[in-house]
């Protein structure tokens, strides 16, 4: 059986559902994609990304939207609380010499430029739906929708993120998202000239940072340690996050934090994480991105990881001929290590910022894991 007569169900229209439809559109699949949200909102501000996903945007046709909405860059600017540069970190150009190593963008201009794109590679869109019922058979699996129709496909893909709901109906044993004692406020502010490239100021355990999103945005990231995970007021956001930012005298960072307001779009987030053991598989069955390797934002590589998974999983089954045990087998063998590294190293990174720990250790794995996503896919 060819991928062109084959029939695929994609549950989830985040980034690495989307990415997944695009991608085998173009291999030739018949592809619907449900998404339970009737308004396929993304939420949040800012997204840093690295020069793998601009790597994975370059495949999926995106990159030029990409550039043209929002900003690359190359280098990661680490400065002192009190403002003086100690260190550029290099961000190697993996997508071509032609492309900055690294960038960033707002979450819902992402969000719309990968929409575009899987209707525009064919994909039918189905918005405010999603699955009611997954029956597995020897030739296929059966799907009852939550609107009522039932549909009969070679292969379901969960994308529908940290609190998957096809993970909890094929897993029955899954591990659960687990809290890791760090949190993570985004704003989104005007950007001010000096600010052309991602900038950090290291903090003893606070550590914020900003990276521009266009020509006249940035956005605000700061991640502290919370021992445990309590619900934010929205009606402190402000002086919340302004007071994490009072003990940076950093003028340019001192100047970013007046301008921290009411419409600033602030988003608070507990950090939480997932690696779900192999099988990611059942049958006809399988799952990608932050459903089975959610990850901590402190390498900018969730959205990475997930958008790689679509890309390999489409190559795995378009040659495959037809064995799907083979694809899905390959698809775990290739994605199971990276996607352990970065969920794994990610953590290490906020636990030695929460205990204020080794600094040497934290530039290690930070040096190691960004030569490791530079490797191929």
């Amino acid at each position: 059986m060819s991928l062109s007569s084959q029939r695929i169900l994609v549950i989830g229209g985040g980034f690495s559902g989307m990415a997944a439809a695009i991608e085998l559109r173009k291999q030739g699949a018949q592809v619907d994609l449900v998404e339970i949200d009737p308004g396929w909102r993304s939420y949040g501000a800012g997204i840093s990304l690295g020069g793998a996903t601009l790597r994975a945007f370059r495949r999926l046709g995106v990159l030029e939207a990409f550039l043209a909405q929002g900003n690359a860059s190359d280098g990661v600017n680490l400065h002192l609380p009190n403002g003086p540069l100690v260190a550029t970190l290099p961000t190697p150009r993996i997508a071509g010499d032609d492309v900055p190593g690294g960038g960033a963008i707002l979450r819902p201009v992402l969000a719309r430029i990968l929409a575009e794109a899987t209707r525009a590679a064919g994909a039918h869109v189905r918005l405010g739906c999603t699955f009611a019922a997954i029956d597995q058979q020897a030739d296929g699996v059966l799907v009852t929708f939550t609107d009522g129709q039932r549909q009969r496909y070679d292969l379901v893909i969960g994308a529908d993120g940290l609190y998957s709901k096809v993970r909890e109906a094929v897993f029955e044993n899954a591990p659960r998202p687990r809290y890791s004692g760090q949190a993570v406020w985004r704003a989104v502010l005007p950007r001010p000239p000096e600010i052309e490239t991602a900038t950090m100021w290291m903090g003893p355990q606070i550590k914020p940072g900003v990276n521009p999103v266009s020509k006249t945005e940035m956005y605000l990231f700061v991640t502290e340690p919370r021992p445990t995970n309590e619900h934010v007021d929205p009606a402190t956001f402000v002086d919340t996050l302004r007071a994490l930012l009072e003990g940076f005298t950093a003028p340019t960072l001192q100047a970013i934090r007046s301008q921290i307001g009411p419409d600033s779009q602030i988003v608070y987030r507990p950090l939480e994480g997932l690696l779900m053991p192999r099988p990611w598989s059942r049958r006809r069955v399988v799952l990608i991105g932050d459903t089975v390797h959610a990850t901590t934002p402190h390498l900018a590589s969730g959205a990475c990881i997930g958008i790689e998974d679509a890309l390999v999983l489409a190559d795995e089954l378009a040659q495959s001929a037809g064995d799907m045990p083979a694809a899905l087998a390959a698809f775990e063998s290739r994605r199971w290590e990276r996607c352990r590294m970065v969920v794994e190293n990610s953590a290490r990174l906020g636990e030695i910022e929460i205990d204020g720990g080794d600094k040497e250790e934290h530039s290690r794995i930070m040096r190691e894991s960004l030569m490791a996503l530079a490797e191929p896919i």
